[in-house]
This record gives structure tokens, C-alpha cells and sequence, in this order.
């Protein structure tokens, strides 16, 4: 087969983690390469509209594995997936899949939706509705975010209002929505990633934040290590995934003293701190789940 994989990469930056899923496709056989959706053009004609990449015709891939790491415009950004849709070429997440996946209100409005258990959530505009927000929470300390985000940027931890109104200083900048999330003191800093493809949970770690944060993402250095999935994770895992119609996602889980909830679910989950936690060969894993969409497809 002839696998594509999308970077949304700015040209002059080396996205490893596409690379890796290359040459997992080129290893088992298949033609692969990395394209930058910053090179593709769209043409609307009323005739033939199309997708060319650096102004020439689009390369006649079976199947495409997106990378969309954007953070803000997605809807914008992963318009070049739709019309890869509008063409008929396969595409691993679909583009209202990653543009509901990438926006953490949306995600929590269909998760609770949908009874998968989620922690308790406020949304707010106003500042004079913050107090309100954390009672109705269970009260501080509590997590706020914005509705975009990655890697855990745009999260933070309030201990008091004091602190409050300083995150909401630089918050705010940002977003004029903020989401105030009950605080699950039980985790300790710890949180599960699942790696989800087509239905199944390939690989999962236990991520700890380092000393002195409550994040547990890889990249703002925390550890990660293989972990068992219960069967209820596992399942809340799938369901998570399915309720975004996603076909591979990063499902991040918390558990406390009674049952475990969704943190988040990522549809451009990162590849090497799982990789490292778990040693199983996600790329390989993710091309095999490419091929099996695209026989489904079909």
C-alpha cells in the first residue's frame, strides 16, 4: 500500500514521530512518506475541486494517517482533511473527529452526554461566576483550562482565589472561556494513557508528574511505565474513543478511591513516551490499524 503520513509541522521542523510511522510502513513492506499539510493548496472550480501538494497533483495514497498537532484554528487547519474525504482517500481520523477532539468542551459535552464518567466540570465567561464554579466543583483547590490545548499547556492548578485570579491574569489572554475541573486528589499526580486503535487498547502507561507539578504529560517531564488496564478502563477507554468517532486516540485516565473517569481524549497522541514506557511498536501498530480502516473502508 501507499501510506501518507500528515504532518501539520511547520516546514522548517523535524517531526520525528511521523517519521517514525514511515518507516514502520516502509519496514513492513508498504510505500510511505511524510507530507506537510502547510504544502497542500486547495482548489475550488466549480468543476474538479481538489487538493494539490507543492502545486501539483496529489499523490494517489490508499490510506492517510494524520498527525494534527495543531492547537488553535483546527477547524480551519484540518480542512485539507475534509476535502482528502470529499476525495474518497481514507482517512485515519476524520476531520470532525479531530476538530470535536481537539476542542475540551466539546469532548466533555459528549463524554457526559453519553454517561462516560468525566470529572465534575464548570464552564464560565464571567469572573463574577468563579465562586460559584468551584463550589458547585466540590471547591478548591481546582483545575482550570482552556478549551485548546496540548502537551498541558493551558492547564493549571488553584490552591486558593488568591492564585486564582493570578492564572486568570495569563488564562484569560488566551481564552475568554475557562474550565474549572474538580481536583482528584487521590491520583497523586498520576494519570493512565491508553493507546487506542480501531477499537482496541494496543498499549497503556502510567504517567507521575515530576516533583513539584500535577502534570503528568511526558513532555513537561513526567515518567511514564506499562501498565494493566482493569477491564472497566479498558472499556471506558474504547467508549471514550468511539463516543468522538475516532479511530485512534491518546485516552487519558484518572482513577480514584471508586472508579476511574476521562481526562482527556487525544486524537494525535504522542508516540514516544509510550513507546518507551510499554516497548511495543506503536508506529507498526498504527499502520497495521491504517490498513484494516482501509480494507473497512472499502
Amino acid at each position: 500500500m501507499y501510506i501518507g503520513v500528515m504532518s501539520f509541522y511547520e516546514p522548517n521542523k523535524r517531526d520525528t514521530e511521523a517519521l517514525m510511522i514511515k518507516k514502520a510502513a516502509i519496514a513492513m513492506g508498504h510505500k510511505s512518506i511524510v507530507f506537510r499539510h502547510s504544502n497542500c493548496q486547495l482548489v475550488f472550480d466549480n468543476h474538479h475541486p481538489r487538493v494539490l501538494y507543492k502545486g501539483k497533483k496529489f499523490p494517489q495514497f490508499d490510506v492517510v494517517i494524520p498527525r494534527s498537532s495543531k492547537v488553535s484554528n483546527n477547524d480551519l487547519e484540518a480542512s485539507v482533511i475534509k476535502q482528502l474525504q470529499l476525495m474518497e482517500i481514507p482517512v485515519l481520523n476524520s476531520y470532525s473527529a479531530i476538530v470535536r477532539s481537539k476542542n475540551k468542551l466539546r469532548t466533555l459535552q459528549i463524554l457526559d452526554h453519553l454517561q462516560i464518567p468525566i470529572p465534575k466540570t464548570a464552564v464560565v465567561r464571567r469572573m463574577e461566576y468563579l465562586k460559584d464554579a468551584i463550589a458547585k466543583v466540590g471547591g478548591l483547590p481546582v483545575i482550570i483550562k482552556t478549551p485548546f490545548g496540548s502537551l498541558g499547556s493551558g492547564v493549571a492548578i488553584v490552591e486558593s482565589m488568591r492564585s486564582l485570579y493570578s492564572a486568570l491574569d495569563i488564562i484569560w489572554g488566551t481564552s475568554n472561556i475557562i474550565l474549572i475541573q474538580e481536583y482528584i486528589k487521590e491520583s497523586k499526580g498520576k494519570d493512565i494513557r491508553a493507546f487506542v486503535i480501531n477499537g482496541k487498547v494496543v498499549a497503556a502507561m502510567e504517567r507521575k508528574a515530576r516533583k513539584g507539578d500535577f502534570r503528568s504529560n511526558i513532555g513537561q517531564g513526567g515518567t511514564g511505565r506499562k501498565v494493566t488496564l482493569t477491564k472497566d478502563e479498558e472499556k471506558l477507554a474504547i467508549n471514550a474513543t468511539k463516543a468522538l468517532e475516532l479511530n485512534y486516540s491518546g485516552v487519558d485516565i484518572i482513577r480514584n478511591n471508586s472508579h476511574a473517569m476521562i481526562m482527556e481524549v487525544n486524537c494525535n497522541p504522542g508516540l514516544k513516551g509510550i513507546i518507551e514506557a510499554t516497548k511495543i511498536n506503536i508506529p507498526q501498530e498504527l499502520v497495521k490499524g491504517a490498513i484494516a480502516f482501509t480494507k473497512k473502508y472499502k
